[in-house]
């Protein structure tokens, strides 16, 4: 409990860092904030108004108080284009952009893992090679790319899945599972590369330790000596999956503009097409709270693989 709370208590100097180069994303951007935001057919007096009503007339520090206290109270901000509060905004598209993330860990994990272990117990066999091939095709192929072809494919030349848009879970669970197909495999695929290839080079190191060649001198069997295997080469898989976490974040966005769904991903594109620095700010500062959250979860989840280990 004590690692725990210290680990805790090391991610606040992170946030902090992050929330000041957030708060200053307005204030780096090239140009006046206000005249950006305001268009170019806005006059000096709109300009002024502008800067008024966003507070960028007071002192930096006095902002960055202000800001500090509204996030303190839960408050977002408002989105200046909307007029609606960003709260707001991000609980309507959160939906289809967890929905995304979470269909994709799980189809990456359900894949990549067992592919990596096969290609690891049979490493320099045809099975090995095929397998290899797939992982540096599907890595090295862009994102949106694989995206259109999937929608050619799947979706124009076989109609099997709708082309665009998202199917909300409360209109029934078979049109949200299909409109979520494509997305989630076009975004799977590169994770599904990065974690095969890291389960294939850990697992194979352990299959030559001396306790796996004792198992198998003992007569046991193949399931069970992967087994084993694999769990001693849980912790380097497991950091690879955080480490994937911040590509994920960067993957939805394009899966999300591909596939034209209305998740956080096509909210920030819009809003920063539109400079609503509010939405920016916001959307920044949680994406990077979920990835310290998720990575100090895998943290303190190496002592479920490996016992031994004492935090």
């Amino acid at each position: 409990m004590g690692y725990i709370l210290r680990r805790l208590l090391a991610t606040l100097p992170v946030m902090a860092v992050v929330a000041v180069v957030v708060f200053l994303l307005i204030h780096l951007s090239p140009g006046d904030p206000a005249a950006l935001i305001a268009g170019d057919l806005a006059t000096g007096e709109d300009i002024e108004k502008l800067r008024t009503a966003l507070g960028l007339d007071q002192p930096l520090w006095q902002q960055f108080a202000l800001w500090l206290g509204r996030l303190a109270t839960g408050d977002l901000g408002i989105s200046i284009f909307t007029q609606v509060p960003v709260t707001r905004l991000l609980s309507q598209r959160l939906e289809p952009t967890a929905s995304i993330a979470v269909l994709t860990m799980l189809l990456t994990l359900l894949i990549a893992v067992p592919l990596g272990t096969l290609a690891a117990y049979r490493a320099g066999s045809w099975i090995d090679r095929l397998v290899m091939l797939f992982a540096v095709l599907a890595f090295s192929v862009p994102v949106f790319m694989i995206g259109y072809l999937l929608v050619y494919v799947f979706a124009i030349q076989l109609p099997w899945f709708p082309v665009q848009g998202y199917s909300r879970i409360a209109d029934g669970v078979g049109p949200w599972l299909r409109s979520l197909v494509l997305p989630c495999v076009n975004l799977a695929l590169v994770y599904i590369a990065l974690v095969t290839r890291m389960t294939r080079a850990t697992v194979l190191e352990v299959l030559h330790e001396d306790y796996i060649r004792t198992a198998r001198a003992k007569g046991l069997g193949v399931l069970p000596v992967l087994g084993h295997a694999l769990r001693n080469a849980a912790i380097p898989i497991a950091t690879t999956i955080g480490v994937g976490i911040a590509l994920l974040i960067g993957g939805v966005v394009v899966t999300e503009t591909v596939f034209a769904i209305p998740g956080v991903g096509r909210l920030v594109i819009d809003s920063v097409q539109r400079h609503d620095y509010p939405v920016i700010q916001s959307v920044l500062l949680i994406s990077a709270g979920v990835y310290v959250l998720i990575n100090l979860l895998i943290d303190l989840s190496y002592r479920l693989f490996d016992p031994r280990i004492q935090y």
